[in-house]
């Protein structure tokens, strides 16, 4: 089981899971609306291979909210973490928005970064290209039981349970843990063309597509891996944006071969 704790990066609270173990690290990075957990059954795969370390980055999960939410101050938080615990450099992995900040803290730390995976994020977050915001503005802040919460997820998002991994009972009650401000602040900010800043990286990356996302379009996906050398795509077929819970042995598996091929050894090596 992994070990929750506390840390302040840049003069906030933030919490991580460390799955611990031997091996080398891989910091995973969830995207708006998530929380580190969602990362367990990847850190259950990998262990005693790897030592997975899931971060809650700032608005989300248990870390405090509020503050600037750009993907600056996403970045530096990360850079932040990795050298409280001395860890760089290290493989990297980011899932939606995770994906974004990895990618530019690869660009903007590559002291810090050894190998970039990037799930099912795109360099073109914008209309019509993808959808860069989920309105959540009218969505109420409390709701009377678990249930009611449940059904307004069901109405409102192609994925519940990855919504629901946030929910929790305030004396008030049900509600999420991340602000839904915060929410539309941060998504507001991450909208934009990074193609020259994921070209401005060097580290060896892999690209996971979902088949059926609505982040990632295919075309985008191929260009990506074309205009910057040492990247490789794999697409997940029949898969959409939350892939990792879809397939989670297929993306323990394809996260696991392509760390084991940085280190010289063959796949499915023990």
């Amino acid at each position: 089981m992994p070990s929750e704790s506390f840390i302040e990066l840049n003069g906030r609270r933030c919490a991580y899971l460390d799955f611990r173990g031997d091996g080398p690290v891989l910091l995973a990075l969830h995207g708006h609306f998530g929380r580190s957990r969602i990362f367990a059954p990847m850190g259950a795969e990998l262990a005693g291979r790897y030592r997975v370390i899931a971060l809650d980055q700032r608005a989300h999960g248990l870390s405090d909210s509020g503050g600037d939410l750009t993907p600056a101050a996403y970045v530096a938080d990360v850079a932040a973490f990795l050298r409280a615990l001395d860890l760089g450099p290290v493989a990297v992995l980011g899932h939606s928005m995770g994906g974004a900040v990895a990618y530019h803290l690869a660009a903007s730390h590559p002291d810090l970064v050894s190998a970039l995976i990037v799930v099912d994020m795109t360099v073109l977050n914008t209309e019509p290209e993808t959808r860069p915001v989920l309105d959540v503005s009218r969505w109420p802040r409390r709701y009377a039981s678990r249930e009611r919460l449940e059904q307004h997820l069901i109405a409102h998002v192609p994925n519940v349970s990855y919504f629901l991994d946030s929910a929790t009972q305030f004396d008030d009650g049900w509600g999420f843990l991340f602000d839904l401000t915060d929410m539309m602040t941060s998504q507001k900010a991450l909208i934009g063309d990074f193609t020259s800043v994921w070209n401005s990286s060097h580290q060896p990356a892999l690209l996971i597509q979902g088949g059926e996302s609505f982040i990632l379009m295919r075309p985008t996906a191929d260009r990506m891996v074309e205009s910057r050398p040492e990247t490789e795509l794999v697409v997940f077929p029949g898969c959409g944006h939350w892939l990792y819970a879809e397939a989670p042995e297929r993306f323990g598996a394809e996260i696991r071969r392509f760390l084991d091929s940085l280190r010289g050894t063959c796949q499915g090596a023990q």
